[in-house]
């Protein structure tokens, strides 16, 4: 199999699509002549030409309304957005629109759209572009999220969420487009929607984690096991719908948990994951869930967004306050 980083493995994800399917479409700012600001999109417009790979001007929500239009009229749009903090003038679009459609036609119409955006810190870029909100978006009825953690289940992901007949948020680590490279099978390789994986079994504690925020808590694990404390992790990957039997399966193997982020912690998504192993797996609890995670300020510029970002020292030093922890008893 060959290797490639992730932003490669996008990019052939949208080769493939757009091979397979003539509706697919990719529209954004910049993805056609100057092949995205990444280069995610690159040699699209060569291959296909510029009625399936449309330069759009620098307006979100124009870019998802006019998305969302030619989706109900059949064509399947994968819209690029430069930087998740640009895609709240989209936001309006998304939830008004595109996740209320099904329910509003009670199923007869549906918004087979896809909403690339790179998100997340690391990168030393300037405001608005660090963002991860990715809590809002899972708070919205109607709209899948998914988040990737390697090219080889980005590009999986990628033509999953191009195939389903739902608007899809396709949230893209930035800090990891190009930081390692995994073996992507030649054949094309889909994965399901919806369904976390446990990347790593153990018995001791859970670590629960999606996106960048993964090497981190891969990191912190190889140290634990230095001391014998045998970690388990799971890669969510889909964070609406959220795989709840993944995580109570584990925590109550384990009885304990934490769970590892780089958004800002009130109402981020390890709130709703501790709420859902208190629903369902409280007895089987041997210590407190704790959060690492962002913090609740706007994300730092340039040298201070390292202090923010979650770490592997930070979860190690939460994974010893868990097991050295009595239950509260």
């Amino acid at each position: 199999m060959p290797e490639m980083n992730m932003a490669k493995a996008i990019n052939l994800a949208l080769h493939e699509a757009m091979e397979l399917d003539e509706r697919v479409i990719v529209m954004g700012e910049d993805v056609g002549r100057d092949d995205g600001v990444f280069r995610i999109t690159e040699g699209l417009v060569a291959k296909f030409g510029e009625k399936r790979v449309l330069d759009t001007p620098l307006a979100e929500s124009g870019i998802i309304g006019t998305a969302i239009g030619i989706a109900i009229y059949g064509l399947k749009p994968v819209c690029e957005i430069q930087f998740a903090g640009f895609d709240y003038y989209g936001y309006q679009q998304m939830e008004s629109h595109a996740a209320r459609f099904r329910n509003r036609t009670r199923g007869r119409i549906t918004v087979p759209l896809v909403m690339r955006a790179p998100y997340g810190g690391g990168i030393r870029a300037p405001e608005h572009h660090s963002e991860s909100k990715e809590a809002i978006y899972a708070h919205t009825p109607g709209l899948k999220l998914i988040i990737p953690s390697g090219p080889r289940n980005a590009r999986a992901l990628l033509l999953s969420a191009i195939a389903d007949p739902n608007p899809v948020i396709y949230y893209e680590p930035k800090a990891i487009y190009r930081l390692f490279k995994e073996e992507v099978p030649s054949e094309r390789e889909t994965l399901p929607l919806g369904q976390a994986q446990v990347i790593r079994q153990g018995k001791d504690i859970t670590l629960i984690s999606y996106g960048a925020s993964l090497q981190a808590v891969i990191g912190a694990a190889e140290r634990l096991e230095e001391e014998s404390i045998d970690c388990e992790i799971i890669d969510l990957l889909t964070l609406s719908p959220l795989d709840t039997d993944t995580i109570i399966t584990s925590v109550k193997k384990t009885g304990r948990a934490v769970i590892i982020h780089e958004g800002p912690r009130t109402c981020g998504m390890a709130g709703e994951i501790i709420a859902q192993i208190n629903d369902h797996a409280l007895l089987y609890l041997e210590g407190p869930v704790k959060r690492v995670t962002g913090y609740d300020v706007p994300f730092p510029y340039f040298s201070k967004e390292q202090y923010y970002l979650p770490d592997p020292d930070k979860v190690v030093m939460a994974c010893y306050s868990v097991l050295d922890s009595d239950g509260g008893n």
